[in-house]
């Protein structure tokens, strides 16, 4: 899986890491759905943090479709709401 931080670039997830991202995108989502700026803030941080610790950059010459796009830590609750749709960042999250 390949996720793309906005502004960033591209990070190839490890399966083990898989589940953990999901569980924060749920985290995420939940926050996103309430409208909780805090919370938001705070799971965004957390999911892009996992990625960046967990993951293995890809060179940026080395240009491949990305399976997920995560904003960037500046992206605000209604930036993140409209870029996801209704719809969790990572693949089986929750929406409600």
């Amino acid at each position: 899986m390949i996720v793309r931080i906005l502004g960033e670039g591209q990070f190839e997830v490890p399966e083990d890491c898989v589940a953990k991202l999901e569980k924060l995108d749920d985290d995420l989502m939940k926050a996103v759905d309430s409208g909780d700026e805090a919370a938001f803030d705070a799971a965004l941080l957390k999911v892009l943090a996992e990625v960046r610790t967990s993951c293995q950059p890809i060179p940026p010459e080395d240009i491949r479709s990305s399976d997920l796009v995560l904003p960037d830590s500046d992206s605000t609750l209604d930036d993140v709401r409209e870029m996801l749709e209704g719809k969790g960042i990572l693949a089986g999250g929750e929406t409600s």
